[in-house]
């Protein structure tokens, strides 16, 4: 089966080809972290506006590998909903000029299954058996927009274990970011800082009072609370970056670590993964390695080119999961933002 893909969430324009015999033969990406750090973050008027321009141009640049596709499929939710309409417009004009089917895919689904596109591509012809051997699975789906703990079952249903109740853990790095004067994106030098800096200087709230079987969703409105609190409180200079940054992003990723752990212990899983835009953050990835390996669970994690925002994972969730998928009769893509199986 062969897949063409679009993907325009947020700020990233995408268009990708998954073939199910090879793999993803094609996946093109347009950032706009330049256009949109001169604003301290995203815009949506002018996100939308990009994906106006570019998504076209990355269409003609893959049509090459067009040549016997089954079905279009687009990022149909969660999302900006004026960047979401560009994708979905662009799939709609390609979909009728390839007379092909058109299916909305959801955004979080796409990052779920982004881990095992690495698993299809080692032994594409055996994927199937390959995949249900590494379920159930346990997720972390992390980015800027959305933070959710979810189990992959045996049968192959996504039940989701935890949500964020207000910032997803990349925002809050942002926002910390932003709160130390640094510019956007932040959460990248926030890293960078880290590696030279004292992750136990400082205490800041990482939710370890809560009960997790009653309370297990996520919150880090409070963590960047204390943060503001303390560079009021505190007088601090450059050469206190380091300790700050590295003491907010280990808060981060022990929330984020602590429920994780607390499911892996709960049942047995054959594979524990990480997916989306913070799992390029090398203490969250290295973390999660080690509650798999703790665990003995495989450790699944997506090439750099699929854990931010990109279309190839839209591709694979489509032919992974195609009852999830929402093919439509009148060549339109569905706007379905839920991501589990009805």
């Amino acid at each position: 089966m062969k897949i063409i893909a679009l993907e325009s969430s947020c700020d990233e324009s995408g268009v990708a080809v998954f073939d199910s015999k090879y793999g993803v033969v094609e996946n093109l990406i347009h950032s706009q972290i330049d256009l949109h750090a001169l604003y301290g973050g995203v815009v949506p008027d002018l996100a939308s506006r990009e994906h106006l321009r570019k998504i076209p141009a990355l269409i003609e640049k893959s049509r090459e590998f067009f040549d016997g596709a089954d079905l279009v499929a687009v990022t149909s939710g969660p999302g900006l909903p004026n960047c979401l309409a560009m994708g979905i417009a662009g799939a709609e004009g390609l979909a009728l000029a390839l007379n092909l089917p058109l299916a909305g895919v959801n955004h979080l689904r796409g990052h779920a299954y982004s881990p095992f596109i690495g698993v299809h591509s080692k032994d594409p012809e055996n994927f199937g058996s390959n995949f249900e051997k590494l379920l159930p699975h346990l997720g972390l789906a992390v980015s800027g927009g959305n933070t959710v703990l979810f189990e992959i079952s045996r049968d192959k249903k996504i039940l989701p274990l935890a949500d964020t109740l207000d910032d997803a853990a990349g925002e809050a790095l942002d926002k910390g970011a932003k709160l130390l004067g640094i510019p956007y994106p932040g959460a990248p030098v926030i890293e960078r800082l880290s590696k030279i800096g004292n992750p136990k200087k400082i205490n800041f709230p990482c939710g370890k009072n809560r009960k997790i079987d009653e309370d297990p969703d996520f919150s880090f409105s409070g963590l960047k609370t204390s943060l503001r609190y303390y560079l009021e409180k505190n007088p601090h200079g450059e050469k206190d970056l380091p300790d700050i940054c590295a003491s907010y992003q280990f808060a981060v990723v022990e929330q984020l670590k602590l429920r994780a752990e607390h499911f892996a212990k709960k049942k047995k899983y054959s594979s524990i993964g990480l997916s989306g835009g913070v799992s390029n953050n090398s203490l969250c990835a290295e973390t999660f390695e080690k509650i798999a390996k703790k665990s003995g669970a495989e450790f699944l994690v997506p090439d750099k080119q699929y854990r931010g925002d990109n279309a190839a994972m839209i591709a694979f969730a489509a032919y992974v999961s195609p009852e999830s998928t929402r093919p439509s009769k009148d060549g339109t893509a569905t706007l379905d933002p839920s991501w589990e199986i009805a």
